[in-house]
Parts: structure tokens; sequence; C-alpha cells
């Protein structure tokens, strides 16, 4: 399993990921699930990988040789971040099409979602979940994430606090948060956690980080994290004992 998550704000965007992978109790490893691609100057494109890791490193591998090949499609000459992700989920569905024929009626399940995040000339950043059937959908007002993967731990500090006006080192933040929450629940997910930060209009990649779980900037934020939630329970109000009503029993 995996978790990543992709926040589109005013300011920019935060893509956070994890890098375990899970193929049974015995056969966990660590994979990254971030991709950035050289394109040219006048776009950034990265994308987050979650599913089948045979699917998405055969897409990542044809992405990229559609590229190099200066393809009729590919990601120096789509003109918008909607029809590279329209590109992106033809490509997925032929390689999950191909394993399946390959694999026949096995349990095989070759099914992989993406997000891809970025910025494309003078058209404003943003970012698209690439559905396994190969439509998308893209971050909202109301909604300024993205997830994709083991997502449920995570969402409820992305829900409360996540704004399209937040500060985007303060987005950031929440996003390790929610990462963070999420390897304390699932052990299918977990460290090393990558981020990257992009503040819009600025077509670099340089704020990219990689914590591993005993890094001191991890420790400090879980630890300030848990005590701060420690004292907002105690803060709680009291329960007034006058709203106490008799139980029904059932006979």
């Amino acid at each position: 399993m995996t978790y990543c998550i992709a926040a589109s704000i005013n300011e920019g965007l935060i893509l956070v990921s994890d890098s375990r992978t899970n193929a049974g109790i015995d056969n966990v490893s660590t994979h990254g699930k971030m991709h950035a691609f050289d394109t040219n100057s006048d776009r950034k494109i990265v994308l987050l990988c979650a599913g089948n890791l045979a699917t998405t490193q055969a897409v990542l591998e044809q992405l990229h040789r559609d590229k190099i090949k200066d393809a009729p499609i590919n990601f120096n000459n789509v003109e918008s971040l909607f029809e590279a992700a329209e590109y992106l989920g033809h490509v997925s569905v032929e390689k999950q099409k191909q394993h399946l024929n390959t694999q026949g009626a096995s349990a095989f399940n070759p099914t992989a979602s993406f997000i891809l995040a970025g910025q494309i000339g003078a058209d404003p950043h943003g970012a698209y979940m690439i559905y396994a059937e190969g439509n998308s959908i893209t971050s909202s007002a109301n909604t300024p994430f993205l997830q994709i993967g083991e997502s449920k731990y995570g969402k409820p500090i992305l829900d409360r606090f996540l704004k399209l006006n937040s500060p985007i080192d303060e987005a950031a933040r929440c996003c390790l948060v929610s990462m963070d929450s999420t390897i304390r629940s699932n052990a299918s997910v977990g460290a090393p956690v990558e981020m990257l930060i992009y503040r819009k209009d600025s077509f670099s990649f340089e704020e990219y980080y990689c914590f591993d779980d005993d890094d001191d900037y991890m420790l400090q934020l879980r630890r300030s994290w848990e005590a701060k939630l420690r004292e907002a329970i105690a803060a709680l109000p009291i329960l007034n004992k006058t709203f106490v009503k008799p139980m029904r029993v059932s006979l």
C-alpha cells in the first residue's frame, strides 16, 4: 500500500509521498512514489503513483520514452495539465490491459492510480488525480487536495485545516502530519517520506525534502503534534451529568 498527497493552494503545490511497497508480509521494501520529469523550461511536471508497481513502472517508462522520441503526444508538447492527465490516463489503461492479457485470469491486479501536478506555460499550477479507468478529476476550492492510496487516516487533518489561502509552509506541515498519522495507523505505509514544495510561477523543483522515520525534524513534528493533541483533549468541555438520560434496555 502507499499514501500520496497533492495540495494545490493559492501559493503553489505541496506533494508528499511515502516509499513503502508491500507484496505480502514477507516482502516489504522501499520504492519512491514521486517522479519529477525533465521537461522543457516552460513547464514542470511531477507524478505520484499508487497501485501495482509493475504497472506504474511500465507507465513511467512509456512516458519517458515518448518524451525522448518526441512522440506526437508527450509531456514536452501537451498544452495544458488537463491534456497531460488525459495522455497519462490513456497510457495507464493500455499498460493495465497488457498486463491482464499476459497474466490471464489469475489473481493479479494490474490497477494503478496517479496524481499529476505542476504548471505549464502561463496556465496556473494545478493537480489531477487519474483513476485506474483513465479518467481524472482536479482539486477544487472546497477540497484543495487530492489523495491516492491509504487515504482515510490522513484525511481528517486535511479536511479541517487545509484551505486555498493557507500559507504554503503551514500547508506543508499539515501534509506531513497527515502522512505521519497514516504511518502511525497503517503498517503498509512508511518512510522515507518525500516532500516537494512548488511555489507558483517559479518553474523550480528546488524545495525537495526526504525524511527518514528517525530524522530529527520528523521526530520533533510528531512529538509536538501529539503533545498539542493531548492538550486539546484535556481542554475539551467536561461532560455535564445533567445531560444523562436513561439507557434503553433490550428485553
